[in-house]
């Protein structure tokens, strides 16, 4: 079986965080909470996150600010921003996705962290990531060592 990911939430509105975490969490997540861009932070440090799901409007920090900060120490971690504005998308230039509340549909925000975690994974096993990967297949090993060392 496979470890769970993990999932930090970061939310002021305490009941829009915890109706995602039971929603992240009964389709198989292990969720991490944060009512504020400092408490992410600290959260965020202690490692193990794969993934960063953040309210864009919060006092103090917004979700642009925090995720600038986090993609900082960890770039390579999906980050998503949600908001109830629609028209703050334009806010979120740290972000790896922008969601609204509201006009996306629960299935819509899961399948996008699925995608997301999924590609921070990297390809499935015995798929070869190389463009020129095909030359290898078609006996013409010959260019394709060429290639690779160049």
């Amino acid at each position: 079986m496979r470890p769970k990911k993990t999932i930090l939430c970061v939310d002021d509105n305490e009941q829009a965080l915890s109706v995602r975490k039971f929603m992240l969490e009964t389709r198989g997540y292990r969720v991490l909470t944060a009512k504020s861009g400092e408490e992410a932070l600290v959260a965020f440090r202690r490692g193990a996150i794969d993934l960063v799901l953040s309210d864009l409007l919060m006092p103090q920090m917004d979700g642009n600010e925090l995720i600038g900060r986090l993609k900082e120490f960890a770039p390579e971690i999906p980050m998503i921003l949600i908001s109830g504005t629609v028209k703050s998308g334009d806010r979120a230039g740290n972000a790896d996705a922008f969601l609204a509340k509201g006009s996306s549909a629960p299935a819509e925000l899961l399948e996008k962290i699925r995608i997301m975690i999924a590609r921070k994974r990297g390809p499935k096993r015995g798929t070869c990531g190389m463009p020129f990967a095909s030359k290898a297949l078609d006996g013409n090993h010959g260019h394709f060592e060429k290639a690779i060392a160049s």
